[in-house]
């Protein structure tokens, strides 16, 4: 017994070493910093839910695709930043069910080696349809004192230099709030305003740090994150110029996402262009049966 007990502790501290136990570890605190503003009774039951029944969800998932049991990690943060982006005031019911969502949709649209789709951000923007949830971004600290808005930015940094992802962070927000900026000079100032006040700021941020570096859905080498982390801030831009969505920011990384399935399955194709679509296509494919095997998965996802 002492044993078990001994080797639980063991992995329970590996696994807070790694980049998803690490990133547990933020959300934690940024929800803990956070919750007190929106109302512990607003904030709790839909988050505590959503992360012991997308948990739950994944679980079972995990043991039919495997075979054996495992700690739903991704389940876990998945839900967590359902909860920590979707309006703090969305019923309980409406959080689980956008989280258990976002932890399916990981199994039903897939390449060989990842999902395609970050999970959450999927889940968000198909519940904006079906329920007509709002976002207020509590999770990013939108309701604290300025200064402890720095533990953000510096718990955001060192996850993203973690997983190796800064390129793909500061080709986001650089051409991001560049495009602002000149519209801004070109056009009326007060149609962009909102993007440099809370909490469009701190969204922006918690966007780039947690769903934009995502490990199984974003690129690895720098020059592929340079490329993506420009598409998404040019496909937000234009979500937020054109569309007037909610969910600019959301909308832009679901196409940084299909860009960089479609690079993955281009770069292994050995066939012409028009050959090469129609393999990303049935990679991609909710019907495709899927290989047995391990999947990398370093954060969410």
């Amino acid at each position: 017994m002492k044993r078990e007990g001994s080797r639980v502790r063991r992995k329970a501290k590996n696994f807070f070493k790694t980049p998803k136990g690490l990133l547990t570890i933020i959300l934690i605190l940024l929800a803990a910093m956070a919750a007190p503003g929106e109302g512990l009774s607003v904030v709790l039951p839909g988050l505590l839910t959503a992360v012991a029944i997308a948990g739950l969800a994944d679980t079972v998932a995990l043991w039919l695709r495997k075979g054996t049991w495992e700690f739903p990690s991704g389940a876990v943060l998945t839900a967590m930043i359902v909860s920590m982006v979707l309006r703090a005031q969305e019923p309980w019911y409406v959080v689980t069910v956008t989280s258990v969502a976002a932890v399916l949709s990981k199994y039903l649209f897939r390449s060989r080696h990842a999902n395609v789709f970050n999970p959450a951000a999927l889940a968000i923007i198909v519940s904006f349809y079906v329920f007509h949830t709002g976002q207020s971004w509590w999770g990013a600290l939108t309701e604290v004192p300025l200064w402890l808005q720095a533990v953000l930015l510096v718990s955001g940094l060192f996850i993203t230099d973690r997983v190796n992802k800064l390129p793909l962070v500061l080709a986001f927000l650089g051409t991001y709030f560049l495009l602002f900026t000149v519209t801004a000079y070109v056009g009326d100032p007060r149609w962009v305003s909102e993007i440099y006040r809370s909490p469009d700021v701190e969204a922006a941020l918690f966007f780039a740090f947690i769903i934009l570096t995502d490990p199984p859905t974003s690129p690895a080498k720098y020059p592929d994150q340079i490329i993506c982390g420009v598409l998404v801030a040019v496909v937000s831009f234009s979500f937020f110029e054109w569309a007037g969505v909610v969910y600019y920011l959301l909308a832009g990384v679901l196409v940084g996402n299909v860009w960089e399935a479609w690079r993955r399955v281009h770069r292994r194709s050995t066939h012409s262009f028009p050959r090469g679509v129609g393999t990303f296509l049935r990679e991609i494919s909710p019907w495709k049966v899927q290989a047995h095997g391990r999947h990398r998965q370093d954060v969410a996802g």
